[in-house]
């Protein structure tokens, strides 16, 4: 799920690193990470910056799961993102795939005040045919998001009329999907209700992109997703490394068995 919701009198971001040279020639890159010039020492506002990044990946990951508990109902006992990673699985297995969709999108708008989105829909979204808006809000998920993805950047996307704009975001190796191992949890957790929250409730058209082969994933903010009987992504068989997977193929040999049951 992109994009997180700050919570009231926390303003304060982690340092934004531009780089050069990313997949569209002579666009900059805007990097959730940034870099140390020296492996040997790191220098006071370093360590400072570090550790600012640090109490608010934990502040978002409370939030997140906080938020998580209440739809469901119940916790794990395992502290941190392995116990949001549980409950994201129970959020799953509790309902079926639409309603665990629906769930996830209250869970988006539960991180938001009503009147913040509203207005975002009303004023900014129209804004130059909605290029501004989803340049602003890949950028705050690039900023906002790393602590439950991984490292990420903005990036250039083509647009249908044949342009280009800076309103990707490209995760390069999706934490949450590598730690749920699961397809399902990515889909109806992630991906479908995230293009349905910026959609409807910011007015930005989202597509999502998860590569479940490298576990990368590219976010397309101002493009509109396909209908779901011709997404790819939700014909996918189960990941490699889900254990319920391997215990069917152990079971049933046929293709039949390999299908992700949750997707």
């Amino acid at each position: 799920m992109a994009m997180v919701g700050v919570p009231s009198g926390v303003l304060a971001w982690p340092k934004v690193k531009v780089e050069h040279g990313s997949k569209a020639a002579g666009m900059p890159r805007v990097s959730c990470f940034s870099k140390s010039t020296s492996s040997e020492t790191k220098s006071p506002s370093t360590s400072t910056s570090t550790s600012t990044s640090s109490v608010f990946d934990n502040l978002f990951l409370s939030l997140f799961r906080n938020k998580m508990v209440q739809e469901t109902g119940w916790d794990s006992q395992k502290p941190g993102y392995e116990g949001l990673i549980e409950v994201a699985h129970r959020l799953t297995l509790a309902q079926d795939n639409s309603q665990t969709r629906d769930a996830a999108v209250r869970i988006l708008r539960s991180l938001f005040p009503p009147l913040l989105l509203e207005l975002y829909r009303m004023l900014v979204a129209p804004i130059d045919g909605g290029k501004f808006a989803a340049l602003m809000v890949a950028r705050v998920t690039a900023l906002s998001c790393q602590w439950l993805m991984g490292p990420c950047s903005v990036n250039s996307v083509d647009l249908p009329n044949g342009s280009s704009l800076m309103s990707g975001v490209f995760v390069e190796k999706c934490k949450y999907l590598e730690e749920s191992k699961c397809v399902g949890v990515c889909i109806n957790t992630c991906k479908l209700p995230t293009q349905t929250f910026f959609k409807d409730h910011m007015g930005v058209p989202l597509l999502m992109e998860p590569n479940f082969t490298d576990y990368s994933c590219q976010f397309k903010f101002g493009i509109l997703p396909p209908q779901q009987e011709f997404d790819d992504a939700l014909k996918e068989p189960c990941l490699e490394i889900c254990p319920n997977a391997v215990r069917r193929k152990e079971m049933n040999h046929s293709t039949h068995a390999h299908k992700c049951p949750r997707a």
